[in-house]
């Protein structure tokens, strides 16, 4: 799901995939099939986020900390947990109840547009500098074919 961007730097890989995901979810809400393909599609989205969550936290943002922008990770950290809660709700009406599912994705949209308006203009631009260009040409791979370990959760889930 994601190209390392025209920049080539893993702030314009993050902001790319915020994108990607966007479009996704859009896509899922535009289509009223009800088929396999456009559940799949949904999942593997999902978890496009989760990986996405995993980096940031694990990678990204503890540097950041220690940059300075203390305020801004932990505003993100809070956020993150909200958005992986609103996952879960998901991918449990997948299952038990698909009619609310559309109305979920709408509120994942905004919870995102939200996040992504504060972390791509305050933290992002300093991405590549605080981490230096072979840490964050791994992370763009790692955005590429990575994959977060079996039962990591974000530290703000509330579950």
């Amino acid at each position: 799901m994601q190209d390392a961007g025209e920049k080539g730097t893993l702030a314009s890989a993050l902001e790319q995939e915020h994108r990607e995901i966007d479009r996704a979810i859009e896509d899922y809400l535009a289509s009223s099939d009800d088929d396999e393909s456009r559940i799949e599609a949904l999942e593997q989205t999902m978890t496009a986020l989760r990986r996405h969550i995993y980096l940031e936290e694990e990678f990204l943002f503890p540097p950041l900390r220690d940059a300075g922008f203390v305020a801004p990770v932990f505003v993100m950290l809070r956020e993150h947990g909200e958005l992986w809660d609103t996952m879960g709700t998901i991918e449990r009406e997948l299952a038990d109840d698909p009619a609310e599912v559309p109305g979920r994705c709408k509120w994942l949209l905004a919870q995102l547009a939200k996040h992504n308006a504060k972390e791509e203009p305050i933290l992002y631009p300093h991405a590549d500098g605080v981490l230096g260009a072979p840490a964050s040409a791994e992370l763009v791979t790692f955005l590429e074919r990575g994959r977060i370990p079996d039962g990591w959760v974000c530290a703000g889930a509330s579950a």
